[in-house]
């Protein structure tokens, strides 16, 4: 039973995960006005609580024996390729997750944030969305065997 929730867990960290990701970016490219501001930090917020799922719930699975076991994973070259995109979503990650904490922060002082990296941040953001979607695929694969080494 437990590890059918955490499966499913995982699962729902995708489907909150995607449409957050896509509407950060949106957000960024739109006017960052106090509404802008508002849409960006919840979206974030949300990428931000998948993330945290997807890796509690991925770790679980991996290593916690409820699933395939942590041998058939460690054998698995698409594993290594999954972790590998995620290690890459987690650096292009880094600067979006500081910048938006910085400009929480300022807007707590009352200080309106330099939001002129915004464009920047897009296109970080849609890189992330790219990435996901490609983890997802290598998942796919992983589950069913495909690169296990003996």
């Amino acid at each position: 039973m437990l590890a059918a929730v955490v499966s499913a867990l995982h699962v729902l960290a995708l489907a909150l995960g995607l449409p957050s990701v896509f509407l950060r970016g949106r957000a960024l490219r739109g006017p960052l006005d106090a509404a802008g501001l508002r849409r960006l930090f919840a979206a974030d917020s949300v990428w931000g609580l998948a993330a945290l799922l997807w890796i509690v719930t991925g770790l679980l699975r991996a290593f916690a024996g409820l699933e395939k076991g942590t041998g058939f994973y460690l054998r698995s070259t698409f594993f290594w390729l999954k972790l590998g995109l995620v290690a890459a979503v987690f650096v292009l990650e880094l600067r979006p997750m500081l910048t938006l904490l910085r400009w929480r922060r300022q807007l707590a002082r009352g200080v309106s944030p330099d939001t002129s990296s915004a464009r920047a941040l897009h296109t970080l953001t849609h890189a992330e969305l790219a990435l996901v979607v490609v983890i997802v695929f290598v998942a796919s694969l992983m589950a069913r065997g495909f690169g296990l080494r003996p």
